[in-house]
Formats: structure tokens, sequence, C-alpha cells
């Protein structure tokens, strides 16, 4: 192992079903040999479910609160400027019929629509939009799982309250939610380094594909992780065309299925596999790591 450092290390892929959480827990756990502070944060937050691969006896929970504006009718004079500054289409202004109505799932606090009323007819109410859970495996493993309630418009609040949780010092995996949403850009956003998980199908290739140019506008360094791999090279050969490095291969095999159907980290049954492990995160470590974070 070389000389340890501050890492930041975002697991992404695609499209969901590719094994980004496998990929994730196992390297999490692996990486308790560092005898160095590690975190794990679930960034999936509309379906996180890293914690299901741990025993956690101890959670910390918190909730995330979000400042929605209230719009008093009595002072409204309906001009309509809060409704026409809102970019997120929050606010429903029908002048005519003096309704005014504040839709708040689609409320971003922004602040604009106090900005933009005139009339102070605009005040704003707490509402919890998530909850962010902590779990402290060891003295060196936490886990930090950030969970939005169902039908926000947008997690992007919960998981910046993760992340601002997670801090920067030791290293940090973030479990990042598929697809190349503002929840994924936020998430790979503070990362120096972003690992992608794929599967050797065309529909995995294809949102490779779409996730590797949204990496390069964000200028991140990434590499990728075949899992399920079989005799399909279609993967293999986009690859060599995009310079893009090779990671690892993780074979497709029932038993490392049945095992995370279970629940269970794949190395405690096949702990061969942690010395891979250890060898992409050594790897990534030497070239990416920062002591200076």
């Amino acid at each position: 192992m070389t000389e340890f450092k501050n890492l930041k290390i975002a697991i992404a892929s695609g499209k969901g079903g590719t094994g980004k959480t496998i990929f994730s827990t196992n390297l999490f756990y692996t990486l308790r040999y560092l005898k160095q502070e590690v975190t794990l944060v679930d960034c999936d937050a509309e379906e996180p479910n890293d914690l299901l691969f741990f025993e956690t006896k101890e959670l910390e929970i918190f909730d995330v609160i979000q400042s929605i504006p209230i719009i008093d009718p009595t002072i409204c004079t309906f001009c309509s400027k809060c409704h026409d500054i809102c970019n997120y289409h929050a606010i429903i202004s029908i002048p005519k019929f003096k309704l005014i109505q504040v839709v708040d799932e689609l409320c971003h606090s922004c602040g604009a629509c106090l900005y933009a009323c005139e009339d102070n007819a605009i005040h704003e109410k707490e509402s919890v939009i998530g909850q962010i859970k902590t779990v402290q495996l060891t003295d060196d493993l936490t886990i930090i799982e950030a969970k939005s309630l169902v039908g926000l418009y947008s997690p992007v609040p919960v998981i910046k309250s993760a992340l601002k949780i997670a801090g920067n010092e030791g290293v940090i995996i973030y479990d990042s939610p598929p697809g190349c949403s503002c929840s994924f850009i936020q998430t790979v956003e503070p990362a120096d380094f972003v690992i992608l998980v794929t599967e050797p199908t065309l529909f995995g290739l294809s949102d490779l594909k779409q996730t590797v140019e949204t990496l390069r506008i964000l200028k991140k360094n990434f590499g990728v992780v075949i899992n399920r791999m079989s005799d399909d090279y279609l993967i293999h050969k986009y690859l060599e065309e995009e310079s893009i490095p090779l990671l690892s291969e993780i074979p497709f095999k029932k038993e490392i299925a049945e095992e995370y159907s279970k629940g269970n980290l794949y190395i405690k049954t096949y702990p061969e596999w942690e010395i891979e492990f250890l060898k992409i995160f050594s790897e990534i470590n030497k070239k990416y790591g920062n002591s200076n974070h």
C-alpha cells in the first residue's frame, strides 16, 4: 500500500443495476485495512441501500430542513413578480382570480421570490425534505446515508447536506445516484476520481458513453470497472478507442449474485477480491490523493 492521502472517490454508473452499490460497499469495507478514517456516503438519496450490507445498531438521525416561501393573499397585490422570477415554476399566479400559490415540491429555496416581492407579502416556513443517517461501524469506518422524502422534486439539497457532514478528511467514497442528472453531478463534483461501474450490454455501453461525455465536460478523472463480465468485447473496444482506463473486471458469477441478494459483502466469502480492491485504490491514491484538501 502506498502512503495514505486524503482522497475522494465517486462510484457512479450511467444506468441502474450495473453493480455500483456492490462495488462501493465492498471497496469501503476493504479499506478498513488502512487504519485511517474512511467514510462511505450513500448519495442515492431516492433509493439508498448501502446500510443494508452492514450491522447498524446505533444510528444518528436528523432532518434536512428547507425554507419554503408562504405568500399572504391578504397582503399580495398579485403583481406576479414572484412568479416571473421563479426559474423552477414553483409559484402559480392567476391575477384575474386573485390566486397565488407556492408548489412546495418544486421550490428550491433560492429566495428570489422574497427579493422580488415589494409588498412584503412573502415569509418563509421550515419544511422537512429528507433525513441524514450516520453510523460509526468502527473508530475508522463511518457510513452516511442521504434519504429524501418520497415525491421530492430534487434530492440535491439532501445530498448536499450529506456531503457537508462527510467533510474533507480521510478517504471518502461517494455512492452516486445512477444516470447523469443533477444528483449525479452534485455527487461527483467534489470527487478527485470517479469509478464508473458498467455492464457488457448495449444499454450499459450507451449509458456509459453519456456518463463519460458528462465527466469530460466536468473535467473529471475517471476509469471503468466492468461488472458481470462475459464474452462481449464491445465495451473493451470502446474503452480502447477512447483511451479510458480499465480498472478491473468482475466476472459473471452466480455465487457473487447470491451473496448480494442476501445482503452480504462478497469479499467476506471471496477474500481474494480484497487484494483487487486494494490494488485499484492504491493506484488511484498514488495518482490523485491529496494531503492538503
